[in-house]
């Protein structure tokens, strides 16, 4: 058994989203990077006696979804990306984590968008904890991991005339949060 990282108590800890970012980059025509986030996120982490005794859940409203273009928004949330209309949440529900330093972990867990539900792993980084100005206790958290769209149903594959497609099937996610103590 892991001990936790130094500082991080057991008890429920809440994903705070003034605080917290969920965002995501593709590749657009083979030459540049669109970045997109969620503005809606909330979630959980139940921090037990051990890191292998925790568990995270978390979840991303589709119809909050920005890349500041509105046009491109309405796309992403359309059959050929999300389909918000009758999958109007993302969510991850961790099956493990594991240590790899004091401050680093996978975090393994389901990732379900657009009704398909994949295995994936974060590398997740744990910033520390600290009281705020309004004497909580927060604690901070960096995770990275990379998907393929095409596995969670995204077919949409326009081809520009190079043979690059016009989004990359890899999509890199990268999440900042903000966890506040609620129950020790």
């Amino acid at each position: 058994m892991t001990a936790l990282p130094q500082g991080l108590t057991a008890g429920i800890w809440n994903i705070d989203p003034v605080h917290s970012e969920f965002t995501f980059t593709a590749r657009h025509a083979g030459v540049s990077k669109v970045r997109g986030h969620f503005e809606d996120i909330a979630g959980s982490v139940k921090v037990g006696e051990t890191l292998e005794d925790s568990t995270v859940t978390a979840e991303a409203d589709v119809e909050s979804i920005t890349t500041r273009n509105p046009q491109r928004d309405g796309h992403l949330k359309s059959s050929d990306f999300f389909e918000a209309e009758n999958n109007p949440k993302l969510t991850f529900k961790s099956t493990g984590i594991n240590a790899i330093s004091n401050d680093e972990f996978e975090l393994v867990g389901e990732l379900t968008m657009r009704g398909v539900t994949k295995e994936v792993t974060f590398a997740t980084e744990f910033s520390g904890v600290a009281t705020d100005p309004n004497e909580n206790q927060v604690a901070g958290l960096s995770a990275a991991a990379t998907v393929d769209r095409k596995d969670f149903g995204m077919e949409f594959n326009a081809v520009l005339g190079g043979g690059e497609l016009l989004v990359s099937n890899k999509i890199k996610i990268e999440l900042e949060l903000e966890l506040e103590l609620v129950k020790a």
